[in-house]
């Protein structure tokens, strides 16, 4: 939002520089992210000096050529060659001397250089209008009063004054500071000076030969509508200075009458729309619903389907406008309206929300009308507007103003105590100083106690509602800079939560990251048939697109989302991960749950000189995972293979009962939604359930042993049910001190073997922390592994 520092002083007379006011507004919240400086006239004139033409005399060399002798205030005259036909003794001109910048209408800025022209010295230019930027006549200099002060600047004889543009990030929850009012509020308060309000005690009703009546059919989507009517009026260019303004803040000129309501949505915050009387059918105005699917073509032509929830402004056949959207072609002020019908009303912001996002339609009174607008401002606005477009037009007020507001706004009560205000800021802030804070921000004292205050917060601030609010609001203007570090922090440093979530986060994000693996962040809105369980999707109620109607119910179609983009743009080898929530509905409300996905597809190895690329696989998903439940150090977990749809092979470790992760290969049907080539490996790790399970370990100094391991081998026969898991597990349970780590290093399947068999070669690491292991002793483990593999699992051993 632009927000002009000559345009605010019409509201607050301060001596403040627009440097002083960049930083005291982005201290109260209305963070200005750049100061720019504006000209009326490009260059602003800079060099120029008003002259006088001593003498003029015809150049020897040239027929079309004087030469001059020009005065400019200095200790010396200046020789300047001039081309114009009306130059002449005796003048007062613009001059624009040697080393000026001088900015023409239409080409390039140039710069004035001493030179010959034709042999004579020429020290300088006497400008034509054109050639500075203050018009585009080219006939001649510029001749100017006979009274102008040699020597003076251009810019002050002009009286062209350099604006200055704050550039505001403003936030969503401030509606109220969206114009050049709100923010003079704002400062005002914070100044402690007085705020000047708009005085519109000249308006006046000429006639009422004009007067439109109004209905209001849908009070709650318009719970105010203020109108009026001006006549007699000449659509034509706004004055300079109006345009002035507006092309200051970017808004570009138009014509007089849709100027004059920009100007006043920019200057108070109150959307305005102006009608073409002569186009409004019945002489009477509606404001309502229409049918589903009417259609209505807006002011940039285009022809749009009405939703019967649209709000639309209306004359006795047709609609004529988009409530606090877009107005319509038929009704909008053209070079031939003579006659208006002017709108200031307060629109529901929910209301206009949706209308503006169903159609797509972002225009500066949606953006107001959505955060919500001051209900009190519509009369006031409406007045400034009518004695501006009036005197603009060459018009007159032709009806009463015509004010529907059947529920006024309420104020909103909201007690505080001082006890809250001093805990919650950190610091004793003065009663007086509270006053005169919570007056400045135009809050209301309705009674004072020792222990607080009741306050009137006007319907305007929609986002002051509860007590912390005002408190935040007191702490805004006192400044955040301004509370004071204490000396002494009188808070317990030693408790953390164990884990911490955001630190344990970082780690895996970090060890993932040193292992090649890039970070994404996708939106957490997608697509419905994305949803393993389509009833239990959480559905929006207002979605702003087909594509975007449900809350995601798992991490993998955002990650093959953006496999699918890489791919489709020569990037290929992927390794990605994301944190992120996912939704669904539950018995009482919603489940929301942290997830951790990792995606693996393309090459493992890039192809260079020395070797061949090598494709990821299964095992390099296998590898990451287990890695960060290694780094993790969680332990006691279960394998299975996953039954999982959206996996045509993969594997879940359980923590007791529940899934801890799943991973494998993506199954080609989910892959083909998405018109990905290729294989991709993922991984989903139930990230609240990693955080339960990390709560509870202890991490232990431990000494390298000073005894070495020892390694045995076993290959066996199986039945093809039985898992490595399974075998695993009977290993740990035979031998708990010794056994270290059980791996397999060899699986074969074939026709060789009897059917339904599977051969398993498993390696055994045995140290004994204390002493080096006899070969009894490794024996006696080994033959204990046997008997029970063999008594539990089946297992045939392969000498």
């Amino acid at each position: 939002m632009k927000i002009s520092y000559k345009w605010l002083q019409q509201f607050i007379q301060t001596d403040k520089t627009p440097e002083e006011l960049s930083l005291i507004l982005t201290n109260i919240g209305l963070e200005v992210e750049s100061l720019e400086k504006v000209q009326s006239v490009p260059g602003g004139l800079e060099g120029l000096v008003i002259g006088f033409v001593k003498e003029c005399a015809q150049h020897p060399n040239a027929d079309r050529l004087k030469v001059t002798k020009v005065d400019v205030g200095g200790s010396e005259d200046l020789q300047i060659v001039c081309g114009a036909n009306n130059v002449a003794a005796g003048q007062k001109v613009v001059v624009a001397t040697v080393n000026t910048t001088v900015h023409p209408v239409s080409g390039e800025p140039f710069k004035i250089n001493k030179s010959k022209i034709r042999g004579e010295v020429s020290e300088g230019m006497i400008c034509a209008e054109d050639e500075i930027g203050l018009g585009h006549d080219h006939d001649g200099i510029m001749v100017l009063d006979p009274d102008a002060k040699v020597g003076r600047a251009a810019k002050d004889y002009f009286n062209l004054q350099d604006d200055f543009v704050f550039e505001i990030g403003l936030t969503p929850n401030r509606a109220d500071a969206a114009s050049h009012l709100g923010v003079a509020r704002d400062l005002a308060g914070f100044l402690q000076i007085p705020l000047l309000m708009p005085d519109v005690s000249g308006f006046k009703v000429k006639e009422q030969s004009l007067t439109i009546p109004v209905t209001v059919e849908d009070v709650e989507a318009c719970p105010r509508y203020s109108s009026v009517s001006i006549s007699g009026i000449k659509v034509e260019q706004s004055p300079e200075w109006l345009k002035e303004k507006l092309n200051a803040i970017g808004v570009r000129p138009i014509n007089n009458v849709v100027d004059a309501t920009n100007y006043i949505l920019h200057d108070l915050g109150q959307p305005l729309h102006a009608f073409d009387a002569d186009a409004i059918k019945g002489n009477k105005v509606t404001v309502k619903t229409c049918p589903e699917n009417t259609v209505f073509k807006t002011l940039d032509e285009v022809e749009r389907k009405l939703s019967a929830d649209d709000l639309m402004i209306c004359n006795a056949e047709d609609p004529m406008c988009i409530a606090g959207v877009f107005g319509g072609i038929s009704s909008g002020v053209n070079l031939n309206t003579s006659k208006i019908f002017l709108e200031s009303a307060w629109f529901n912001a929910v209301s206009v929300r949706k209308t503006s996002k169903r159609h797509g339609l972002k225009t500066d009174a949606s953006f107001r009308f959505e955060r919500g607008t001051d209900p009190e401002m519509t009369v006031l606005a409406l007045k400034k507007a009518a004695m501006l477009i009036a005197e603009l037009g060459g018009g007159f007020i032709s009806s009463e103003i015509s004010d529907l507001y059947p529920s006024p706004a309420k104020p909103f009560e909201i007690e505080i105590s001082f006890k809250n205000v001093d805990r919650l800021i950190g610091k004793t802030i003065s009663v007086d100083e509270l006053r005169s804070t919570l007056s400045g921000l135009g809050i209301s004292i309705v009674s004072e106690t020792a222990e607080g205050m009741s306050l009137q917060v006007p319907a305007y601030k929609v986002d002051v509602t509860r007590e912390v609010d005002i408190i935040e609001e007191i702490l805004r203007i006192h400044g955040y800079d301004n509370i004071e570090i204490p000396t002494q922090i009188k808070a317990s440093l030693n408790y953390t939560a164990k884990p911490d979530k955001e630190v344990l986060q970082n780690q895996i994000a970090d060890m993932l990251t040193g292992n090649g693996f890039l970070e994404i962040l996708s939106n957490s809105l997608t697509k419905l048939s994305y949803s393993a369980q389509p009833e239990l999707a959480v559905k929006i109620l207002n979605p702003l697109s087909s594509d975007l109607d449900v809350m995601r119910q798992s991490l993998l179609f955002s990650g093959l989302e953006a496999i699918s983009y890489n791919q489709n743009r020569k990037n290929p080898d992927l390794k990605l991960y994301e944190f992120g929530k996912v939704y669904s509905l539950a018995a009482e409300g919603y489940n929301e749950n942290q997830r951790l996905s990792l995606f693996i597809t393309g090459a493992n190895d890039s192809e260079n000189w020395g070797s061949k690329a090598t494709q990821s696989g299964f095992y390099n998903l296998k590898s990451a995972v287990d890695l960060i439940i290694s780094r993790l150090n969680i332990k006691g977990l279960a394998s299975s293979e996953t039954i999982s749809t959206n996996f045509s092979a993969g594997i879940v470790y359980r923590k007791g009962e529940k899934n801890l992760v799943e991973f494998g290969t993506v199954s080609k049907a989910t892959l083909k939604k998405l018109d990905i080539s290729g294989e991709v490996f993922y991984a989903d790790f139930d990230w609240d359930l990693v955080i339960r399970s990390v709560r509870n370990n202890k991490i232990a100094y431990k000494e390298v042993s000073k005894f070495p391991s020892v390694r045995r081998d076993l290959s066996m026969l199986l039945n093809k049910e039985v898992s490595f898991d399974q075998l695993k597990q009977i290993a740990l349970k035979t031998e708990k001190g010794l056994l270290k780590e059980v791996n397999v290093f060899d699986v074969y399947v074939g026709d060789k073997l009897p059917a339904g068999k599977k051969s398993y070669a498993l390696s055994f690491l045995l140290q004994d922390e204390e002493k080096t292991l006899a070969d009894k002793q490794i024996e006696a483990i080994m033959q204990k592994l046997i008997l029970n593999f063999e008594k539990q699992a089946g297992a045939e051993i392969r000498k």
